[in-house]
């Protein structure tokens, strides 16, 4: 029996800008297919039919305490592609002690900047939400998925999955 990985510690960097003690939390991107059912002739039930990836895959909702200028600044960025977000997570196994880092490098630009409410002596937070075109996840140093919606590039376990549909359409 072993224990699960926690988060025990996180960071992000926006284009190389450490945010230590300032990054609140941040909601990694949620992997996800775009199915449509098909049921032709002689099939006694309808199978899904992978048309990409879903259009809530490329979100990465982040928060940062305080007045966080350098988000405001890429605010409008006209490059889809123009802003680089770097999370690194620190997940721990309890029986074990073992930490394993994890990666997840972005580049995209921003939809969202969400001062929240601004209150003397509250607690102020901006939540960004940023609209990606590029992501790679590292775990302990081992590529697991990079997906580069430009370049029409998506690899899973270091396979390019969309290799034979590049070279169909002459890419």
């Amino acid at each position: 029996m072993g224990l699960p990985n926690k988060l025990k510690n996180l960071n992000l960097f926006n284009d190389a800008e450490s945010l230590v003690g300032e990054i609140a939390e941040c909601t990694l991107p949620t992997l996800g297919r775009n199915f449509e059912n098909w049921r032709g002739g002689g099939m006694n039930a309808p199978v899904a039919i992978d048309q990409g990836m879903s259009e809530d895959s490329i979100d990465f909702e982040w928060k940062v305490g305080g007045l966080n200028l350098t988000s405001i600044r890429q605010y409008g960025i006209t490059s889809v592609s123009g802003v680089l977000l770097r999370f690194a997570g620190a997940y721990q196994q309890d029986d074990t002690g073992a930490v394993t880092p994890v990666e997840v490098v972005l580049r995209g630009r921003h939809e969202e900047i969400n001062m929240g409410t601004q209150k003397p002596g509250d607690d102020t937070e901006q939540t960004i939400k940023t609209k990606w075109t590029y992501y790679k996840l590292t775990v302990d140093g081992k590529k697991e998925i990079e997906i580069d919606i430009l370049a029409m590039k998506e690899f899973v376990n270091g396979v390019d999955r969309l290799e034979a549909q590049r070279k169909a359409c002459g890419l």
